[in-house]
């Protein structure tokens, strides 16, 4: 089945507010025939943020963020893949002690509510209908950053999502890493795998970017796509590819929205003539 793919390759707003540039990238999909609109990593908030202010700055699924973002998808009559800076359940014990009780709202400017939000991923379809919400597993503490600092790691992978275009899997950024992630996702008739991303500038990171990504199209047979900020200080270069890993649209630099024709139907013979999670040896791995 055929359908449209765009890749929202954008900045932060400004003044912050990514509801007008979600609103924007909306109108200018729906021209453009896109079905399903994919923004980047760490759209709702800066990840640049102070801790404090970017955990004020969380909020929960279902805030005014996603209502803002969902009701935009059913005005354009769109599917839309949005990033969130998620709010973290209460702790029982930390609300209490603030003098909260099980009915108030805990206010995280108090000081009692530290637990760090998650890095969240949710899925809405064109009537404004929320259908997935994954929380990223594999947190990026690395040499220069430390990401468990000021964010919690989700517990569970997404099982694919069905929708009229596909079987559709999400991850973000640094999962991208780990290729248990998107090997889960096509045991699991997964025909198209998007990870959105705030990939960080810095020497071999394009090539590591893109070598990741189509690496995850060619062992899983299905396509793959990846979107990222441009920012300063990341790299933009949002890419689709195919089975055999090839690239079907490539973004660049700067600011773009990325639009690509994916047909389903194309992934039947690349399935057929090389059965790859048909010739697996599960039994010798122990991993």
């Amino acid at each position: 089945m055929g359908f449209t793919l765009g890749l929202a390759q954008c900045r932060h707003a400004a003044d912050g507010d990514a509801v007008p540039l979600v609103r924007g990238y909306a109108r200018q999909a729906k021209d453009a025939g896109v079905d399903l609109l994919v923004f980047p990593e760490s759209l709702m908030s800066r990840y640049e943020l102070e801790r404090g202010e970017f955990l004020a700055q969380s909020q929960p699924v279902g805030g005014p963020f996603s209502q803002a973002v969902e009701s935009i998808a059913a005005e354009e009559s769109i599917w839309i893949v949005y990033t969130m800076n998620e709010r973290a359940e209460c702790d029982a014990l930390a609300c209490s002690t603030s003098g909260n009780t099980e009915d108030e709202t805990c206010d995280v400017s108090d000081g009692a509510h530290d637990r760090h939000p998650y890095n969240t991923v949710v899925l809405v379809d064109a009537s404004g209908v929320r259908h997935a919400v994954y929380r990223k597993v594999h947190l990026f503490d690395t040499d220069f950053t430390q990401e468990s600092s000021r964010m919690s790691a989700g517990d569970a992978l997404l099982d694919p999502v069905s929708t009229p275009f596909c079987r559709l899997g999400l991850a973000i950024c640094y999962d991208l890493r780990f290729p248990e992630v998107a090997r889960a996702a096509a045991l699991q008739g997964c025909d198209l795998m998007i990870y959105p991303s705030a990939w960080v500038a810095g020497e071999g990171k394009v090539r590591q970017w893109k070598t990741l990504l189509a690496a995850r199209a060619i062992e899983n047979q299905m396509f793959v796509a990846g979107v990222s900020r441009c920012d300063e200080g990341y790299i933009g270069q949002s890419v689709v590819f195919d089975p055999y890993g090839n690239a079907l649209a490539e973004a660049g630099e700067g600011e773009k929205l990325l639009v690509c024709q994916l047909d389903t139907a194309n992934l039947v013979p690349a399935r057929q003539n090389m059965p790859v999670l048909e010739h697996r040896r599960p039994e010798l791995y122990n991993l």
